[in-house]
């Protein structure tokens, strides 16, 4: 493993290190390269894209545990129809 640091350039930034392998390590400083951006910056927005992906994850499955507590729930019979429709109508607006 190696380690790299990296100061995340915002408003107000702070430094995270982080273990990357060198294989991943290479591959972010040749795509530093070929992008004109430093690793700091790219390493960066993949932590943040990563993170609000994630947290949105959970929030939806959040949304999903409190429907289901509140009782707002389908029938499994029913809900396998309507996806069913709707893949059928997404396949004929293709054609």
């Amino acid at each position: 493993m190696t380690t790299l640091c990296y100061i995340v350039y915002m408003s107000s930034s702070t430094t995270l290190t982080v273990r990357v392998t060198p294989e991943i390590k290479k591959r972010l400083s040749q795509l530093a390269e070929r992008t004109k951006r430093t690793k700091s910056y790219l390493a960066a927005e993949a932590i943040s894209g990563f993170v609000d992906r994630e947290l949105a994850i959970i929030a939806g499955i959040r949304r999903g545990i409190d429907d289901m507590e509140a009782g707002r729930v389908v029938p499994h019979k029913q809900a396998v129809r309507r996806l069913r429709a709707t893949i059928a109508r997404a396949a004929k607006a293709k054609r």
